[in-house]
């Protein structure tokens, strides 16, 4: 296999650096579990860990290895050890909110063409859930695509139905439902996944990721297990970010399932998927309306008249605050990070200054 079959393309070949490749090989991060990375130069699949200068010179989550990465890299020991110099610039990044209280970007995936967002028809299926997946793959300028799994489950009126309520959220989205158990759709999804792209899936734990990606090897290669009955929801049967390629030589990056999406930051992302209200925020009176208690808000004028769904509205609302104010803290750390650090240089400069 070549690099160019991982997805090493016009786009990366402008964005790579010639001179660098004399002492360095180019390779594809295609796995991430904590912080031991799997590379790949297209010839074998090699452990790799970052460089000090890498791991020093990182100021967030940010600066460190995703998978999907193209970067420069060494390899020692005929190839059985890799060492990461260097992240080529990326094409796109997905990411959130770390999970819990500490407010820190957390990597899912870079260099995505496209998002596979699952929700099955069945408990898990949450339109309101469904806009915050979508508001942090807007965010990231990738094209998000909706699978609606486990349609056997449904009748077909019942599953126009929620695909008229997906479009009513973004009217030009990719829906496409299916079943893993008679396998209704799965050619539908083998056309949206186009060889030298990579994909990306999220969604919930139990929503059927891995069990579809085994469909599409054709294979069991990766472990299942079953769905509570009682809530719908199922255990993290993947535990770590891979890079799969299928037999058509499109790729796609399983992640394990989310029970928490936080957003930080996404305000470009909010637009794009209440395009409505941000289309509705340019007639607002004034030019800093919060479209929740101003005179001559014309967001608020359109809830009132039922073109809004109160429940959209709500859950937009809820977003835009959350991700203020976690970007809000966010900053604040960053700049109580980078005076910890200024103290720390003039620290150890006094120190050598005395001896």
């Amino acid at each position: 296999m070549s690099i160019e079959k991982l997805g090493f393309n016009k786009w990366f070949q402008d964005k790579t650096d010639s001179a660098k490749l004399a002492d360095y090989q180019m390779a594809r991060v295609i796995s991430v579990s904590k912080n031991i990375y799997t590379i790949s130069n297209g010839k074998k699949d090699v452990f790799a860990e970052i460089t000090g200068k890498l791991l020093f010179n990182s100021d967030s989550p940010l600066d460190y290895p995703a998978v999907g990465d193209w970067v420069y890299a060494q390899f020692f020991d005929d190839e059985s050890l890799a060492i990461i110099h260097e992240i080529i610039p990326r094409k796109s990044l997905l990411r959130r909110k770390t999970p819990g209280k500490k407010v820190e970007f957390q990597l899912i995936a870079a260099n995505i063409d496209a998002v596979l967002i699952i929700q099955s028809l069945d408990l898990n299926y949450n339109l309101r859930r469904l806009e915050r997946y979508l508001v942090v793959v807007n965010e990231s300028n990738i094209n998000p695509i909706v699978l609606l799994s486990k349609s056997d489950l449904q009748t077909p009126d019942e599953i126009e139905k929620k695909k008229a309520d997906i479009c009513g959220l973004m009217p030009n989205i990719r829906i496409v439902a299916f079943s893993n158990t008679n396998e209704s759709g799965l050619d539908s999804i083998r056309e949206l996944l186009i060889s030298g792209e990579t994909f990306c899936l999220l969604g919930s734990s139990g929503v059927g990721k891995t069990t579809l990606l085994n469909n599409l090897l054709g294979e069991e290669r990766f472990e299942t297990q079953a769905v509570r009955e009682r809530d719908g929801r199922g255990k993290h049967t993947t535990a770590r970010r891979h890079l799969i390629i299928l037999e058509n030589g499109a790729m796609v990056i399983d992640t394990p399932g989310m029970r928490e999406l936080g957003i930080i930051a996404t305000e470009s992302g909010l637009s794009d998927t209440f395009g409505e209200i941000a289309e509705l925020s340019g007639q607002c009176h004034f030019n800093d309306c919060t479209h929740t208690h101003e005179e001559g808000c014309a967001v608020l004028d359109a809830l009132g008249k039922g073109i809004i769904s109160e429940e959209r509205f709500q859950n937009y609302i809820k977003m835009r605050k959350e991700s203020t104010h976690h970007k809000t803290s966010y900053l604040e750390k960053r700049r109580k990070d980078r005076q910890f650090g200024r103290f720390c240089k003039s620290a150890m400069k006094r120190k050598k200054d005395k001896r």
